[in-house]
């Protein structure tokens, strides 16, 4: 009687064993279905996570979408096919700016154990956030497009000490307080063209071609195809099927040649004008975009339908031969963005940690050096993306 006692018990273990392992799995998923659910915006806002929680793919079934079986890509990513030509003549240098923290002035750092997140084996308190994002953008160009110059705009009164190999700190005068940062940006981005040009007017050196971005980016392709690619333009900007928002202004790249300075600094100078005669009110977050948006929209034959198509373009805008390319390839966010919500593009170039996705930029920098696989690293940020993490 008492060994069938025991062989049952034992039956039991083995019946309730695979709900152990399967049950905790699916309370993840379920809560991870909870914060998407659009009936429960207020959940979602009001909960942040200190770990990453991984939930369904989106783009499953549809070809041109990455397929993940947990972080395991069964389709790979173009990474690594259109490399640069060394031989070509083109170069590409990144710029970004960088507005330091003042830790004593605004009370940033009081040591308290709840102000330090970890991430991986480092713990980083919320001025230490903001450089190792600073590094991570850094690392993946070096990763992916390891020829290139990266230069950091910053403020002279900044003691930014970032020692590393082909970047460049980069000293301009002007406002960074937090208010006021978008704005600046394209003023500081007018000044950065404007010493470009003038170094090519002293001497004759490599043509370099400047793409701007903001610093929460993962470069994850090859992005000198552009410039060969699309021969013709002077201004790049990234669009999305937005009727309010279509431009967002995190990647502006610029033909580096006398022309295409001159006349991207001409278009960045109305947008410059722009902002401040009709967006100052939103010059905190949203005023660059809004006033790209309106330039754009008032050239008499412009036909913003075409911003609901997946497809690059080129239109002339304010006397500039502007290039017009898909966010869903070259300024992906996950998952915001009308139909980014259908999964992640196989050839996706950029990936934008905006808001409140800076954690998962370095988990993924943490994964991609483990494993050395881009487009598995790509799988954790498409299953991790819709949710928001603790900075």
């Amino acid at each position: 009687m008492q060994w069938k006692m025991i062989c049952v018990g034992w039956k039991r273990l083995i019946f309730l064993l695979p709900a152990v392992v399967i049950i905790p799995h699916m309370l993840s998923v379920l809560e991870f279905q909870k914060l998407t659910n659009s009936g429960d915006l207020r959940s979602e806002k009001r909960m942040k996570f200190d770990r990453l929680v991984l939930g369904p793919a989106a783009g499953e079934g549809l070809p041109d979408r990455l397929h993940c079986q947990g972080t395991k890509a069964l389709n790979k990513t173009s990474f690594g096919l259109l490399p640069n030509d060394p031989n070509s003549g083109e170069h590409v240098a990144f710029v970004s700016m960088f507005a330091a923290y003042d830790s004593a002035a605004d009370g940033l750092v009081s040591g308290r154990p709840s102000d330090y997140v970890t991430v991986g084996n480092t713990s980083y308190n919320k001025v230490e956030r903001s450089m190792a994002i600073l590094n991570v953008f850094i690392n993946f160009i070096q990763v992916t497009m390891p020829k290139s110059n990266i230069f950091i705009l910053t403020d002279p009164t900044s003691e930014l000490r970032l020692h590393r190999d082909m970047v460049t700190i980069q000293s301009i005068q002007g406002e960074y307080s937090r208010d006021k940062l978008m704005l600046q940006r394209i003023r500081f981005y007018i000044a950065f063209l404007e010493i470009q040009l003038k170094k090519m007017t002293q001497k004759r050196e490599q043509v370099s071609h400047f793409i701007f971005t903001d610093s929460d980016i993962a470069v994850v392709n090859d992005l000198g195809h552009i410039f060969t690619e699309y021969p013709n333009f002077d201004l790049a900007l990234t669009f999305r099927n937005n009727q309010n928002q279509p431009l967002n202004s995190g990647f502006i790249a610029v033909r580096g040649t006398a022309e295409g300075i001159r006349r991207g600094m001409t278009f960045l100078h109305e947008v410059l004008e722009v902002y401040s005669l009709k967006f100052m009110k939103a010059s905190r977050m949203l005023g660059d975009q809004l006033a790209l948006a309106w330039i754009v929209k008032s050239e008499p034959n412009f036909n913003g339908r075409r911003f609901s198509r997946r497809e690059a373009f080129l239109d002339k805008i304010s006397g500039a031969s502007v290039l017009f390319l898909p966010c869903s390839s070259y300024n992906w966010t996950p998952p915001e963005g009308a139909g980014q919500f259908h999964g992640m593009p196989l050839d996706v170039k950029v990936v934008h940690f905006k808001g409140s996705r800076k954690r998962l930029m370095l988990e993924a920098w943490n994964f991609w050096s483990s494993y050395s696989d881009m487009s598995d690293m790509l799988c954790l940020i498409l299953k991790s993306g819709r949710t928001k993490y603790d900075f």
